[in-house]
């Protein structure tokens, strides 16, 4: 059996959005193949025994698709390894002996919920506004019926990635959430079901975006790096060669 590895734990603990929050620290032994995410389970199981509150996070698949376990670790959304979520990351990747914080993401669009896990509705309000298709295009259709060029389709699925998690708002200086709506129009924008509504889509989205408090985009690209899905920086590009097209047909 492998040896368990022992770990320090400095988790942010908030009852709510109104009150002070701090850090609080725990020692935990694990497994090195559980994933982060387990381990956490075993810190609840303690604090439980203890008669003491478990730690809120949020979670749901646990394999890599919903973009719930949103955890900022050691400074990093999702923590150390590259195109990873939080339950994709295993114990292995830390050492024995190891100091990890853990902290909620945060932005003043992201309010905290409990502990770890915080409010992401204003990503549920932005595709609300605009990011979908409402035209009638039809009954479903063989794949092959409407013939879409493989690099047009090859970047729309590359947009369609995007899982809404928000690593790109909490890595941001400015807690801009331009790459998740840039992924959002690019997607749509691309296919033919979706160039009926593109512009005022994306004037839609933009406006909603503003209006829930994320900042400017200065180009400096952490989204991008710590995105889990890889999503690349030329989404917001295309986001905003569309944002102008429409502002300029009086959109």
């Amino acid at each position: 059996m492998e040896k368990g590895i022992n770990v320090t734990l400095k988790v942010w603990r908030q009852k709510n959005e109104t009150s002070a929050g701090s850090f609080e620290t725990y020692k935990v032994q694990a497994n090195p193949d559980m994933s982060f995410l387990e381990m956490f389970d075993v810190l609840n199981e303690q604090l439980i025994t203890e008669g003491k509150d478990p730690v809120a996070f949020d979670h749901d698949c646990r394999e890599g698709i919903c973009g719930m376990c949103s955890m900022v670790i050691n400074g990093r959304p999702h923590g150390p390894k590259g195109g990873i979520t939080t339950c994709q990351l295993h114990m292995r990747s830390f050492k024995d002996g190891d100091i990890i914080v853990v902290e909620p993401f945060r932005a003043n669009s992201f309010g905290v919920i409990k502990d770890l896990s915080v409010d992401r509705t204003a990503f549920d309000r932005i595709i609300a506004a605009g990011g979908f298709v409402s035209v009638n295009t039809g009954n479903a259709v063989d794949a092959n019926n409407i013939l879409i060029p493989k690099e047009i389709a090859d970047k729309a699925f590359e947009a369609a990635t995007c899982i809404g998690c928000g690593a790109c708002v909490s890595a941001c200086k400015n807690a801009s959430a331009m790459l998740f709506v840039g992924a959002k129009v690019t997607q749509l924008a691309l296919l033919p079901q979706g160039k009926a509504e593109r512009q005022s889509r994306v004037v839609a989205m933009v406006n909603q975006m503003d209006a829930e408090g994320f900042g400017a985009c200065t180009n400096t690209g952490a989204c991008a790096a710590e995105c889990p899905k890889e999503i690349p920086l030329s989404v917001i590009a295309t986001m905003n060669r569309e944002y102008l097209a429409a502002k300029l047909n009086g959109k």
